[in-house]
């Protein structure tokens, strides 16, 4: 009985051994692919699966969840030669699992050479300013070149997203530089349009004065004395103003020609714009 019971025994150990080999668990969110003799066979999925032991073997198994390949910063070189330094981050998945694994060896290190080389190309093609201006735009085109170039390798690339773009500190600079005086000029340039609009504005309501004047002027029976009414007038105005400021005045002026020059428009014969009339010649004024 002892012998029979130990190739009992034998068999019983076999058969648990043969079924525990041919077991094989795939967690969800993978799956696994299995050869036999050397050949891709099928692939495995989430769930329990049954295999031959001997001749299937598991030879990878994988997520085919959404993951991130992080882009360490790269050099590249603008279309106007500037050197910067770029990262970009990647979100991919597996489609193809057969696929992936029989077209490329090492499918991240494919992906992180492939997003370097294609993020250095398209920066190539585009000035310093774009590459801020238009970073949605560089996502966008590598997004597509990306999709399209990982297609034989059973990936999809489903988003990329450019992070930092650095430029070197004396790049910076000079460009800090640079919009400075863009914006001094463009500060000269809308005060100098100011000033020119003011002083059209100023001239026109010189001119629509002008005019009033010489539309009043008609309607007066002594338009001289309308005039030098308003000559002495705009003088007193000007005194005053002149007394009021605070800033020091030197002015250079006769004071006998100031005070004949006075004496002449407030003599009898020039009055206020009152619609009066002059005394006739040789009659004196009352005073």
């Amino acid at each position: 009985m002892a012998p029979e019971i130990t190739v009992l025994a034998a068999l019983v150990l076999a058969v648990v051994g043969y079924m525990v080999g041919s077991v094989k668990i795939i967690n969800q969110g993978n799956e696994a692919l299995v050869e036999r003799l050397g050949r891709f066979h099928r692939k495995l999925t989430p769930g329990l699966n049954f295999i031959v032991p001997g001749l299937d073997k598991v030879v990878w198994e994988d997520t085919t969840r959404e993951q991130v390949l992080d882009i360490p910063p790269q050099e590249a070189i603008t279309k106007d030669n500037i050197a910067l330094g770029v990262d970009a981050v990647v979100y991919w998945r597996i489609l193809e699992l057969p696929q992936t694994y029989y077209a490329v060896e090492d499918i991240e290190k494919a992906l992180a050479d492939l997003v370097t080389t294609t993020l250095r190309s398209d920066i190539g093609l585009m000035e310093l300013e774009e590459t801020y201006s238009s970073r949605g735009r560089l996502n966008q085109r590598l997004l597509y070149q990306l999709d399209e170039a990982t297609a034989p390798w059973g990936v999809k690339v489903l988003r990329v997203e450019v992070q930092n773009i650095t430029i070197p500190e004396r790049v910076r600079e000079s460009l800090e530089l640079e919009r400075a005086s863009q914006s001094k000029k463009r500060a000269a340039i809308a005060e100098a349009e100011g000033k020119k609009r003011a002083a059209i504005e100023e001239a026109q309501g010189t001119v629509e004065s002008i005019r009033l004047i010489s539309d009043a002027l008609k309607e007066q029976t002594n338009p001289q004395a309308v005039l030098q009414y308003l000559v002495a007038q705009k003088y007193m105005e000007t005194n005053y103003r002149l007394g009021q400021s605070n800033n020091a005045k030197i002015l250079f002026m006769d004071p006998k020609a100031m005070t004949e020059g006075m004496a002449e428009l407030m003599s009898p014969g020039h009055e206020p714009p009152n619609g009066g009339s002059q005394p006739p010649s040789g009659e004196p004024s009352n005073r």
